[in-house]
């Protein structure tokens, strides 16, 4: 299997690496701004606590502790997911294929994988997005707190894997 990214000429490849990071820091302070007033008690983690809800109990109790303006910054946050989705998606394996150019072998071929472990990651926030959205537009005791769940699990394993893998990269002596 080969990595998503790898038509991307190789000189190239950290500057882009540098500039999609920069775009995606941006990126992720912008959504810290609009995700800000939907820390609650009952949210404590924001808008995490609604993705990793659940039921439609705890789903619901989130959302009776937002007002309505609240209730506004969680859709339009969520719209502005999927801008993000796409950055975080390429910034992330291009950070593994660089890291998995520094050793050949298993450590490659698992890259590749988890490379496109990225995209499956977005694809999975995406539909989390549309049940939370649907949530949020009053579907709340339906099966959407559930499967936005299990998509948010599998997302934040698939990035959380990947920057360790990418990380472990860098710090593991390079391969001559």
């Amino acid at each position: 299997m080969h990595h998503p990214l790898e038509f991307i000429p190789n000189p190239s490849r950290k500057h882009i690496f540098i500039a999609l990071l920069l775009w995606t820091l941006v990126l992720m302070a912008v959504s810290q701004v609009i995700n800000a007033p939907l820390r609650t008690p009952v949210a404590p983690a924001s808008i995490v606590s609604f993705e990793l809800a659940c039921t439609p109990e705890r789903a619901q109790a989130i959302m009776e502790s937002w007002d309505a303006t609240v209730r506004e910054y969680a859709t339009f946050g969520l719209g502005f997911d999927y801008l993000f989705m796409p950055s975080y998606a390429f910034t992330i394996a291009l950070g593994l294929l660089l890291a998995a150019g520094r050793h050949p072998g298993a450590f490659t071929k698992i890259g590749a994988w988890l490379g496109w472990g990225m995209f499956a990651a977005a694809v999975f926030d995406a539909i989390e997005n549309i049940g939370l959205l649907n949530v949020l537009l009053g579907a709340a005791n339906s099966a959407w707190p559930l499967l936005s769940y299990w998509c948010a699990v599998f997302k934040f394993g698939l990035i959380l894997l990947g920057i360790a893998y990418a990380l472990a990269g860098w710090v593991w002596p390079r391969h001559k």
